[in-house]
């Protein structure tokens, strides 16, 4: 399995249009060939920071993730509400198999 998670820091003004242009995103990817999990989390301590958690069977599933228009439309969107630019960080999977 290929793991990626995204931190993503938002403006404080843009907290609720982040949430909103992600939703469509989480709800095209887990319908994805490949994919296993996209979870969209928000820190209780400070509401600006996510991780976006994505797990797919292989990296050539991820990497198909972003061809898709919906990650291409939220990505895009987002872009203009970003605090500090977002930073991946991939991880494979030792358990579970």
């Amino acid at each position: 399995m290929y793991v990626t998670t995204v931190m993503v820091q938002v403006n404080q003004e843009n907290v609720q249009d982040f949430i909103d242009a992600t939703i469509p995103n989480h709800e095209g990817s887990v319908t994805e060939p490949g994919n296993r999990r996209f979870d969209v989390l928000q820190s209780l301590e400070d509401p600006t920071r996510f991780v976006l958690y994505e797990a797919y069977e292989s990296e050539e599933a991820a990497a198909a993730h972003k061809r898709t228009p919906h990650y291409l439309q939220w990505r895009e969107r987002v872009e203009p509400y970003m605090a500090e630019p977002r930073r991946g960080i991939a991880y494979r999977s030792v358990r579970p198999v």
